[in-house]
């Protein structure tokens, strides 16, 4: 890569942030995706998408409207790869492990039910459904000896490592360096970094010579993205080589990424929060004018996939995500740097016939704070015996714990011993340092106060 655009001292800062990801064995592909990023801060990309350059999408296929011939969905189904992204920590719940670790529903984690889910999957289509898992180097150890052996397949892998790259100083562009704890001088590259692994390690031609087809890509902590024929049938049968699940926005969806499409193109692209210019944010958050959000459950042409890392040699040029931090996110008054990321929702911009489909909210269960886990765990939601979780009335009730006392998951399962029953709750909201026993008479628009 031609660097003369930097002046001396960024080359310099680039050399240093690339020879420490070399002595933490960072693989060839990841450095030289690091370094076009790198390039990009320095010449001063924000990796902002104005409104005036783009049109919201207002129009796409659902999945409901789609009927097809379920001998054929389950072919489709069984020559699926199931993909989980399983790097989180769940750091904002206080959380030091995997967040796919914690317990949803009696005792099982959430990578017990995904697991279930791919067998319940493999009794439907009759086929070996894979498995994979991208671990960070956070969740790896905990993870990865879980992994059952009734769902290994013979020559495949049933995990793969996310890479890491240093935070850079704000006032430099140089790698931090924080002795007090030396982790923090690095940060995950966002999810983007599944098809830079892809790539290094081969992973999609060994699928391929294995006889599978599609990939099917998901978030471990979004359990409603579990194994599914109408999707891998439409998916099949569309052709396109690649396609993004989507759902209509509420409210509640407003500070979530969405698809767009691109004026100068006619290209389906996907802007984030950190992508979007302060003085657009009011659009952003307009659930009637971009009235989809992304749930980032996506579906691959393996074939194309393949080619199109072949083609950039694993550098697939996503927009770059510039987030600047504290580089202690406990610590204000540390240095503030920047964290180069990308989306993996963002490839959708690299096919020329990507699609998007419409799917039901129940597609989309992620659990982001512990007012989520709260509502997963409640009777709200039916554990089916595929392992889906589904909601048993027309909308889930609004839960709104006190963040003092219960943000943290240590707080949290210190004052809830047992989920109360919410069928006839419309909405909780918890000020104060409340106990829950599970023996509560609730109705309506809750209030509890202590």
């Amino acid at each position: 890569m031609n660097h003369n655009s930097l002046s001396t001292e960024q080359q310099d800062a680039l050399a240093l942030a690339q020879e420490k990801m070399a002595q933490d064995q960072a693989n060839p592909t990841a450095i030289k995706v690091f370094t076009s990023y790198f390039q990009q801060l320095a010449e001063g990309a924000t990796g902002l998408i104005p409104e005036e350059s783009i049109t919201p999408l207002t129009q796409a296929e659902e999945i409901t409207e789609f009927s097809q011939d379920p001998k054929l969905a389950n072919q489709a189904l069984g020559k699926t790869v199931f993909l989980k992204l399983n790097g989180g920590l769940g750091t904002s719940m206080g959380l030091a492990k995997a967040k796919s670790l914690l317990p949803v529903r009696g005792g099982q984690t959430f990578l017990d039910l995904i697991f279930a889910q791919i067998r319940a999957a493999r009794l439907r289509s009759g086929s070996e459904i894979p498995l994979l898992l991208m671990n960070s180097f956070r969740t790896r150890n905990d993870c990865r000896p879980l992994f059952p052996a009734d769902l290994q397949v013979k020559g495949l892998p049933v995990d793969f490592l996310q890479g890491r790259v240093p935070k850079l100083a704000v006032s430099d562009l140089s790698p931090i360096s924080w002795p007090e704890n030396p982790e923090l001088e690095w940060c995950p590259p966002g999810h983007g970094d599944v098809f830079t692994s892809l790539h290094e390690l081969k992973i999609l031609d060994t699928l391929l010579d294995a006889g599978y087809r599609y990939l099917a890509n998901s978030n471990s902590d979004n359990l409603g993205a579990s194994p599914s024929a109408d999707l891998a049938g439409w998916f099949a049968t569309s052709g396109a080589s690649f396609a993004a699940e989507v759902c209509r926005r509420t409210t509640a969806d407003r500070k979530g990424g969405h698809l767009a499409i691109r004026k100068s193109d006619n290209q389906l692209i996907l802007r984030d929060t950190a992508q979007t210019p302060n003085e657009d944010m009011p659009f952003f958050t307009d659930e009637h004018l971009h009235c989809y959000f992304n749930t980032n459950n996506l579906w691959f042409n393996i074939e194309a996939l393949r080619d199109l890392l072949r083609n950039t040699d694993g550098v697939v040029g996503l927009p770059m995500i510039r987030n600047q931090k504290t580089v202690d996110p406990t610590r204000n008054d540390s240095p503030s740097v920047y964290q180069l990321e990308s989306a993996s929702g963002a490839i959708i911009e690299r096919f020329s016939d990507s699609q998007a489909i419409v799917v039901p909210r129940s597609r989309f269960l992620p659990v982001k704070t512990t007012n989520d886990l709260f509502l997963l765990r409640s009777d709200a939601y039916d554990l089916t015996s595929d392992f889906e979780l589904v909601l048993n009335r027309e909308n889930a009730p609004l839960i709104n714990l006190d963040p003092r006392y219960f943000a943290l998951i240590e707080d949290f399962s210190a004052r809830v011993n047992q989920v109360p029953s919410l069928t006839k709750v419309e909405s909780l909201t918890v000020n104060g340092n409340y106990t829950f026993t599970g023996s509560e008479q609730l109705q309506g628009n809750v209030t509890l106060e202590s």
